[in-house]
């Protein structure tokens, strides 16, 4: 069966989500200012030939709703994905989450123990404090962030795909063909997501949530770790400029029964820059 997309209503939101395939369920979560479609875009096809796969897009990001009366966050992105989960009838999947969309992850399978079968982390947050970009704080500061984020919309409709690809592989730590990686498709639709409306306004909604202080408390999961009771799998790229390796180590350790699998020459993005070894190392782990 093809990859296919389409539209679902949970309540009062209408979700975007990617799907296709047969087999045992695999459910991919993606990260900050990504979707579904844009995120898993080199694995979803070659997961889909041993099983259903499912990407739905957050809500703010994608094509999903972007409603202003959300309180973004960890909380509110596990909440939807769990009631995603319900209308597919999903349960005991294998959940897959990168980023943002694996710290989500880790709260479904904490929260919602009973969705989740087994977990792949892919240089997700929520294992230790994460390098802060230059770019970040002012994210966090009214009027200052919706400022960078006019900037970066109009750079991206203006600016030439390079540049484009070069300043973005200097924030993510992206080597090999960038024109492969970050190709004229892919910033096509990372120009469609950024001039949607309510896109903004979702994404800073989301970064001030992650930035607070109290949520900077409760975001490292480390202590809570022993607690998962699902064979887990990390996958990491090596030369993440933002989750250091030594996370995912650490990490390794405090997990009873986990594995580790590094990518080399791979940024935050192992998915997209090595597609060819996430794949391996994510259906080996699901045959499993």
């Amino acid at each position: 069966m093809a990859i296919r997309d389409g539209y679902l209503k949970l309540g009062n939101l209408t979700i975007h989500h990617t799907y296709g395939g047969s087999g045992s369920p695999v459910l991919f979560i993606h990260g900050l200012g990504s979707s579904g479609y844009i995120e898993w875009r080199f694995n979803l096809v070659r997961t889909s030939r041993n099983h259903r796969v499912y990407a739905p897009d957050l809500p703010g990001y994608g094509r999903s709703d972007k409603p202003r009366a959300a309180r973004y966050g960890i909380p509110y992105f596990a909440k939807t994905i769990d009631r995603y989960m319900q209308n597919r009838h999903l349960r005991g999947a294998a959940v897959v989450g990168t980023s943002m969309g694996g710290r989500i992850a880790l709260e479904l399978a904490l929260r919602y123990p009973e969705r989740v079968g087994k977990l792949v982390l892919v240089n997700s947050l929520g294992l230790g404090r994460p390098r802060i970009q230059p770019y970040y704080p002012v994210m966090l500061l009214p009027r200052l962030g919706e400022s960078l984020l006019h900037g970066l919309r109009h750079g991206l409709r203006l600016a030439p795909s390079h540049l484009i690809r070069r300043v973005s592989a200097r924030f993510t730590g992206a080597t090999g063909d960038l024109e492969k990686t970050m190709s004229d498709e892919y910033l096509d639709h990372l120009r469609e997501m950024y001039e949607a409306e309510g896109y903004t306004d979702a994404y800073l909604a989301t970064v001030r949530s992650l930035g607070s202080p109290r949520s900077l408390i409760g975001m490292d999961v480390s202590r809570r770790l022993d607690h998962l009771e699902v064979p887990v799998l990390l996958i990491w790229g090596a030369n993440d400029p933002l989750f250091p390796l030594e996370q995912a180590r650490r990490a390794l350790d405090l997990i009873p029964g986990s594995r580790l699998a590094v990518i080399e020459g791979a940024g935050h993005t192992p998915q997209a820059e090595r597609p060819e070894e996430f794949n391996k190392q994510l259906a080996a782990f699901l045959r499993r």
